[in-house]
């Protein structure tokens, strides 16, 4: 590195004003800017304004794209059928079980042998065609559940992966189905 003084005795002066300029002035758009200083008026607004303002900026924002231009994938489909089918069996779960509690109260019979004496005067095909209803959502629910519990402790992360574990999900969700029907 060069010192002043080697640089000659001419250069001195101009090294030494350089250095001592302020960086706001050596920089032309950075000198432009602080002097064309904008003045910004603040307006106060009652809360109906702002909130017409609002929705006014929300229409005009553009909404996203997903399922319209998206090609359907196995991971996403698997998320969503997970989330309706532990959703549905909820529902489900809940209204029988405040069904059973009330409707003895009420004065409608929904006993355990109610329930039974039901099942058994329903015809073959209605028998397996509830099971299966209840079987499929059941039977992907619980082992699309185990997939997830991979993917927790660091398993099947890999793109490859994922779509290899959810095949294995269908295939043996439709395994199940079969089984859970026919016992």
């Amino acid at each position: 590195m060069l010192s002043i003084r080697a640089a000659g005795p001419g250069l001195a002066p101009a090294f030494r004003r350089t250095a001592f300029i302020q960086p706001i002035l050596r920089n032309p758009a950075a000198l432009r800017l602080a002097l064309s200083k904008r003045s910004i008026q603040i307006q106060s607004l009652p809360p109906s304004a702002s909130q017409e303002i609002s929705d006014s900026q929300r229409i005009k924002r553009p909404s996203s794209p997903h399922f319209t231009i998206y090609q359907p994938q196995l991971t996403w489909l698997g998320s969503i059928a997970n989330r309706v089918t532990g959703s549905a069996l909820s529902v489900l779960l809940y209204g029988f079980a405040i069904s059973y509690l009330t409707l003895p109260v009420i004065g409608i019979p929904f006993t355990s042998a109610d329930i039974v004496h039901l099942a058994a005067s329903l015809p073959d095909y209605a028998t397996y065609t509830l099971k299966a209803l209840l079987a499929a959502p059941f039977a992907f629910h619980s082992l699309n559940g185990l997939r997830h519990l991979g993917w927790d402790a660091g398993k099947f992360l890999t793109l490859k992966g994922a779509y290899r574990s959810g095949y294995v999900v269908l295939g043996a969700t439709a395994a199940s189905t079969i089984a859970l029907v026919l016992m």
